[in-house]
Order: structure tokens, then sequence, then C-alpha cells
């Protein structure tokens, strides 16, 4: 009997070092996990369960997606950056034009578009022997021509380069001699470049090279520098610089008005090719005299 309040006193003292001990492990627990939450279970059932919305990395780490701006807004940006590229490309690049007459047959026909270079110029390059280049009316070449009037929407579109040029002051035909060449028509040919006779299998079937006429097509011309002296494929039926030798360049070109040299034909699509140089021209190479100050013509007939 008398051992009974020793055990007493000593389960109750056992029973209070073990509440002491249950409730330090709360206290261990959290110090070495930072940032849990204790709170009252929620309605899912777990314990300490924070709203994701509560947190602010959660807009860090889940942005917002961007909004893009409205086609109708984008599009006249687009339209605008367009209409610039087109306005270089066409200055300083390659322009459209549109052939009106049968000149140049059977290497151009009516109605093809061709594209020409506008760029080499822009590095110094001048118009080379056998080039088909298109340029400005040098003098009156074309006075008395009739003119077409193009529409305002044709208008529009040819001067920022999406349709061939609607400018009807311009010409093209081939360069046949360069600042310094003798060029010379006798009878019906050959033709003569600084002595030499060019074989041009390129003149419309059934024309000769030089015509036999008193109008120009018998010459022999030097030509000045800084001009060029053209011709077209279809020699009887070209007003080239033959038949206007009395202008006031005596029927030369100054290089100053060329626009550029065509290298394709781009429409229709059925007489798409390149427009190369003759080889009958590479035999000329090197065969440039010293030009004089004024161009020389001697009539033969």
């Amino acid at each position: 009997m008398g051992d009974l309040p020793v055990d007493a006193r000593s389960g109750s003292a056992d029973e209070g070092r073990g509440r002491r001990v249950a409730a330090a492990v709360p206290a261990a627990d959290s110090a070495v996990t930072p940032g849990r939450s204790f709170e009252a279970p929620g309605d899912d059932g777990e314990a300490g369960g924070q709203d994701p919305s509560d947190n602010p990395r959660a807009e860090e780490v889940s942005p917002k997606p961007k909004k893009h701006g409205s086609l109708w807004k984008e599009l006249p940006i687009l339209m605008c950056i367009a209409l610039v590229l087109a306005l270089l490309i066409k200055t300083f690049l390659v322009q459209a034009f549109s052939i009106p007459s049968a000149s140049m047959q059977n290497a151009l026909q009516v109605g093809d578009r061709v594209l020409v270079d506008k760029l080499t110029p822009w590095f110094g390059s001048e118009p080379a022997r056998g080039e088909v280049v298109v340029f400005h009316d040098p003098d009156t070449w074309l006075a008395g021509e009739p003119t077409p009037r193009p529409g305002p929407v044709k208008k529009v579109l040819s001067w920022i380069g999406l349709m061939p040029s609607a400018d009807e002051k311009d010409l093209i035909k081939r360069v046949i001699g360069i600042g310094g060449d003798t060029v010379e028509c006798k009878g019906t040919g050959p033709l003569l470049v600084n002595g030499h006779a060019l074989h041009e299998p390129y003149v419309y079937p059934g024309n000769t090279p030089c015509s036999f006429d008193d109008m120009g097509g018998q010459f022999k011309v030097k030509v000045p520098k800084g001009y060029i002296w053209v011709m077209g494929d279809h020699r009887q039926d070209s007003s080239d610089s033959r038949y206007n030798q009395f202008d006031k360049n005596h029927g030369m070109v100054s290089v100053d008005k060329v626009i550029g040299h065509a290298i394709v034909v781009a429409w229709p699509v059925s007489r798409w090719s390149t427009l190369p140089v003759p080889g009958t021209f590479h035999q000329l190479m090197g065969t440039r005299s010293a030009a004089p100050a004024i161009a020389s013509q001697t009539a033969t007939q």
C-alpha cells in the first residue's frame, strides 16, 4: 500500500515529460520547413492549403498572353511597306516596260513585257555593243507618233512599278556602236563596225542588214564619246539612229538618256527568254578607237 503513491508520482512525472516532448515536436518541424502554413484544413481536405492566386510569384510564372493588333490596323502598314519597296525596286533595280511596236522583231514582239536592269548604271556601267537598251527620246524621234492615253489606275501602277511603264516617250533598240566606233552601211550589208562585218542572225527574216535608200539607210558615222548608235532588229521597219541623223545629235543617243538594258522577256510566259549579247559583238572587243569631240558622218549616197 505504501508503494502506491510513489508509483503514482512517478507515473505523473512520466506523463508530464511525455506531454512536454510531444508539444516540442511541431516546433521542430516548422523550423526545417520554411513557408509551410498551418492554417485550418480547407474544403479539399488538405492541411494548410493556400490559394495560388494569393502568391505574387504565380503571375511571373504564367504571364498573360499578349494581344495582337487587328488585321485592319496592320494592313495599311503592310501596304505602305510594299509601296516603298516597289518604288525602290523600280528606281534602283529593275523596271518593266511594254513593247509598243514591231521594230525589234523577232527578239521582241508587240505586247511583250521586258524587265530592264537599272542597277548597273548606278555603278558607272555604260551601254555595251549588242545590248538591247531602253532610252528616253533623245530629240524628236517620236514626233507625230500617236500617244496612247493610259487610264488613271494604269498610271498609278506603272508609276510605282507594278505595271509596265506608261511613259510613251521611251524607245527600245539594240546598241550597235559605242563612243569611238565607226559604223558603216553599204548597199544591203553587211553592217560594219570598225571595219568588222557583223553576223546578225537576229535581223528580222527577209530583211537586209542595211537598207539601200537615200533616207539614212546608207551611212558612215563615227560615234562620239558619251553617245551610242542604235538600230532595230527589224531593219526595214525601225526609225532608229539611221533615220534621225538630222536631229541635234546626228542620230546619236546620249548615254545619260539610257534608262537601262533589257535582260529578260518576262511576259507572256510562253515568250519567256533572256536577252544576251550576240556572239558577233564579242569579236569587236578592243577595237574601240579614240572618240572625237563631235559626231561626224559621211553620206555614201
